[in-house]
């Protein structure tokens, strides 16, 4: 059993695997994050390839000395300098810091900020 909606514009339907465009109302994919012919972005897709907030946050708390969520986040530099001073151990306490401040973001302000 198929969920069909009639659509005003010329007849055309949607099925269970799409919906409209917020912009334009053409019938798009569900997962679509973005309207091919009218560029709105939209809401409650996913973005390809954006960032786990659990990950980034374990990353923080169990690797942090080793700066291994700076490497996740996409943020090589500053993974860099936490190897290079993991030995004096203010990477592991500024980590647990971020790892603190990723737990407690939202996820719409970690999606703005890391993808």
């Amino acid at each position: 059993m198929t969920d069909t909606t009639a659509s005003a514009e010329g007849g055309a339907s949607i099925v269970g695997g799409q919906k409209y465009c917020s912009g334009c109302a053409t019938v798009l994919h569900k997962d679509a994050a973005q309207c091919p012919k009218c560029g709105a972005p939209q809401a409650g897709a996913a973005a390809a390839g954006s960032k786990s907030k659990i990950a980034a946050v374990l990353f923080a708390l169990l690797l942090g000395g080793l700066g291994a969520h700076k490497f996740y986040l996409g943020r090589p530099v500053w993974g860099v300098l936490y190897i290079l001073f993991c030995w004096t151990f203010i990477p592991s306490v500024v980590s647990l810091i971020e790892g603190i401040v990723y737990a407690t973001m939202s996820d719409a302000a970690f999606t703005r900020k890391y993808g």
